[in-house]
């Protein structure tokens, strides 16, 4: 399975923007806060040489490179994605993203069960995620309202799922999914690595996610102006 391995913190250069590659570590510690004028260089040695206004197809680009940079996919499947998209009825743009912020690799990320969309998708390959009850190793896996996304019992004593859902319950989740049962109120009271004993680490999803809620933010018009010449 191909997948970009080279340093993020270079990806995020390149569009300019912080794109949380690294989860909360990218509200800490990002190369983008230390550059100065407060906007960041892309990668490379003649960087400041290549910087002027940007061309109408560089902006369009630039909107689909960070989409899929975002969602962590390649070309190819980013294409496919997209001739899915034109093919549902309503907005491609919108159609677009759903199928991304729907990827079950997301999904656990935006529960909190993950810091970071790498670390999800680690999680679904390892067979750490089961989706109503069974088990699913492919990140890609479409997620629809109704489905119950939920971690196996040994990661309940886990620090970096506990920590993830710390982060996740005190920036709180969309209305699209919640967590099951007092799961959310468990982390919230709880003050030691051991304290989601006994309690299920498992969430739905609730409803298909409206575009204010997706985690993805770009210009989809620029995306579908792009693929459509």
């Amino acid at each position: 399975m191909a997948r970009y391995i080279g340093p993020v913190c270079k990806v995020c250069r390149r569009e300019g923007v912080k794109l949380f590659l690294k989860g909360e570590r990218c509200s800490t510690k990002c190369v983008i806060d230390k550059t100065h004028g407060g906007a960041a260089l892309p990668p490379g040695q003649h960087a400041h040489r290549r910087a002027g206004k940007p061309t109408e197809y560089s902006k369009r680009l630039r909107e689909k490179q960070k989409a899929r940079r975002l969602s962590g996919v390649l070309e190819r499947q980013f294409r496919r994605y997209f001739k899915v998209a034109s093919g549902q009825k309503g907005n491609t743009g919108e159609n677009l993203l759903r199928i991304l912020e729907t990827r079950l690799d997301n999904v656990v990320r935006r529960l909190g069960f993950a810091a970071s969309l790498a670390g999800a998708r680690q999680q679904v390959l390892h067979g750490h995620v089961h989706v109503n009850g069974r088990c699913i190793n492919i990140p890609s896996y479409q997620t629809k309202p109704g489905d119950r996304i939920s971690l196996i019992d040994r990661l309940r004593g886990n620090f970096y799922v506990k920590r993830s859902l710390e982060h996740a319950v005190q920036r709180g989740l969309p209305t699209w999914l919640e967590l099951e049962g007092n799961l959310a109120e468990v982390v919230k009271k709880s003050s030691e690595a051991g304290a989601l004993e006994g309690v299920a680490l498992a969430g739905k999803v609730n409803m298909w996610p409206a575009r204010e809620e997706m985690s993805y933010p770009v210009n989809e018009q620029f995306i579908v102006e792009l693929y459509s010449k």
